[in-house]
């Protein structure tokens, strides 16, 4: 694996050298190409001014911040070099949290982080176990590509992840979403039945089987027009709305279905031991 950084972790006295890298795999994504009908060339793109509809090139454009609808306030490049950040290759630690106070919505892109070296190793071993035993998080800032960003730094098994996190003002409230918290749940007996359904669908998450059903579709669509089959597409049922209740008693159903009937007991057996005793006497 590469490394795509290269730093340390500071915080307080405590400076540990890092290796970045991607934790995404980038190989699993599927790119099209768009082509034209006549000849299966490629398509490019060119760029056309939308008020005199002239084509320029990269040399004529400038950037704008459209300040009121139409209105635009033109930024030089020396403009923004003026609030260029330098990188300082360090990850300075501003302070510890607990890991439930930060929202799963502020997560964005993954990267392990991975000590720098045999010297490193132990003072990286020991962040990651104080986090894991404090469940903790650690949250900091990095300058790259001359733009600060706010990182969360996390233990992962006997490793650590880095997080980019999004800025909390970056997140719309999903109070504003139609219909959330219309409904108070208040009926004991119904929250009971809704827990039974749950725990009798919970599983852990290293069972499921999780694959991106989409790209190997497609590579089988993909495949077999390269073979020059016939592609057969199935319909897709409308699902219908079930609510949890109908779903639960569904599931009763067909748990009591399931279930092998008890044999009913005939006495053989007690029948069996007295003639063998009156025998025996």
């Amino acid at each position: 694996m590469r490394a795509i950084w290269k730093g340390h972790i500071r915080f307080s006295l405590v400076t540990i050298p890092i290796r970045m890298y991607s934790a995404i795999e980038n190989k699993q994504s599927i790119h099209f190409r768009q082509l034209h009908q006549e000849d299966h060339g490629p398509i490019g793109y060119s760029k056309v001014c939308k008020v005199c509809q002239t084509k320029v090139n990269n040399t004529e454009i400038v950037k704008g911040f459209e300040y009121e609808p139409d209105q635009y306030v033109i930024i030089e490049d020396s403009d923004l070099e003026k609030v260029k950040l330098k990188s300082t290759k360090v990850i300075d630690i501003e302070a510890f949290v607990d890991a439930s106070e930060v929202d799963l919505a502020l997560y964005d892109s993954p990267y392990f982080a991975g000590p720098d070296g045999e010297v490193a190793a132990k003072a990286y071993a020991l962040l990651g176990e104080t986090l894991s035993i404090t469940n903790k998080l650690a949250i900091g800032r990095v300058v790259l590509r001359d733009k600060e960003n706010i990182v969360l730094i996390a233990p992962s098994g006997h490793g650590l992840m880095m997080y980019k996190l999004r800025y909390p003002d970056e997140l719309r409230n999903i109070s504003e979403v139609p219909l959330v918290g219309s409904e108070d749940v208040t009926d004991e007996a119904q929250l009971k039945l809704a827990q039974t359904l749950v725990d009798s669908m919970t599983k852990t998450f290293t069972d499921l089987e999780l694959k991106d059903r989409y790209r190997e579709a497609v590579m089988e669509i993909v495949d077999a027009k390269v073979a020059g089959e016939e592609i057969i597409s199935l319909a897709e049922e409308e699902t219908p709305t079930v609510d949890i209740m109908s779903a639960l008693q569904e599931r009763i159903a067909q748990s009591k279905t399931q279930k092998k009937p008890l044999k009913k007991a005939t006495g053989k057996r007690e029948d069996e031991k007295e003639d063998k005793e009156k025998k025996t006497a």
